[in-house]
């Protein structure tokens, strides 16, 4: 019964993302840890292909619509890239089983993984309850480029994917707008491209260290990526802003539940 829910998940993955042009990722590994079984270190390597597969299918539209930088992808994209790849490839398989002891408790690295996943939750759901209005009515600049933000910040990012396995669409978007200068509409397409380019990369860090279910993956990927060209659809006919505050408020809930599930439970 979990799996149904957890296939079905994999729907609405897509559906979000292709109605507010991101946040659905943040519940691949909640999906694929508490619905479909995986520990969480199998949970965020096959959360980066669902999100990487995923988003190349979401950023073709905007490619066509001349909506992606392609120069702004490739300049936060590389140290973003080099940062997610050494860190599922390196980092993650060096973190040790059981990490070190608070209280009685003992922090292990599955639990460190998802309480450091919980708490990038709860920041996303802020980033989304806040919404982009401020951004959106901001007067058009000519682009310029911040170049050590933009590398800092695509090395920040790629950090954090590579450890909890999320696209980190929340973060990549106000950098470009802010750093970049971008408008959002362009932020978001090329927000896409990086997140394809670095979880997809990343995730070849992880074959080469674990044996990857690639039926239960393609399948799930494919349901996933169905998802977005219904949301794509339907983003036509809801107004995203009203969908994105609400959907976090949902994941705020989920980050505030799973931190008093791995702590307290």
């Amino acid at each position: 019964m979990l799996e149904i829910f957890g296939y079905a998940s994999a729907l609405v993955i897509g559906i979000t993302l292709g109605l507010i042009g991101g946040g659905g990722s943040i519940l691949t590994v909640p999906v694929l840890v508490y619905l479909m079984g995986l520990d969480p270190v199998m949970g965020t390597a096959y959360s980066l292909f669902v999100v990487g597969s995923t988003s190349v299918a979401g950023s073709i539209s905007f490619y066509r619509r001349k909506l992606v930088s392609v120069k702004t992808a490739v300049i936060f994209g590389i140290p973003s890239i080099i940062m997610v790849y050494t860190t599922r490839r390196f980092i993650v398989p060096a973190i040790p089983e059981e990490i070190f002891e608070v209280g009685g408790l003992m922090v292990t690295r599955d639990l460190f993984l998802m309480v450091l996943f919980a708490l990038l939750m709860v920041v996303a759901s802020y980033s989304m309850i806040k919404g982009k209005q401020k951004l959106d009515n901001e007067e058009p600049q000519k682009q310029k480029f911040n170049y050590p933000a933009i590398l800092l910040e695509g090395a920040i990012v790629g950090l954090l994917t590579g450890l909890v396995g999320a696209g980190g669409g929340f973060l990549i978007i106000p950098a470009l707008v802010i750093f970049s200068k971008l408008d959002m509409k362009l932020a978001v397409g090329t927000s896409l491209v990086i997140i394809a380019a670095k979880s997809l990369i990343g995730f070849l860090g992880d074959v080469e260290n674990y044996d990857i279910d690639w039926a239960f993956l393609g399948l799930f990927t494919s349901i996933s990526i169905v998802g977005i060209f219904l949301g794509t659809a339907l983003s036509k006919k809801i107004h995203a802003d009203h969908l994105k505050k609400s959907f976090g408020w949902f994941v705020l809930v989920m980050g505030i539940y799973i931190l008093i599930k791995e702590l307290f439970l």
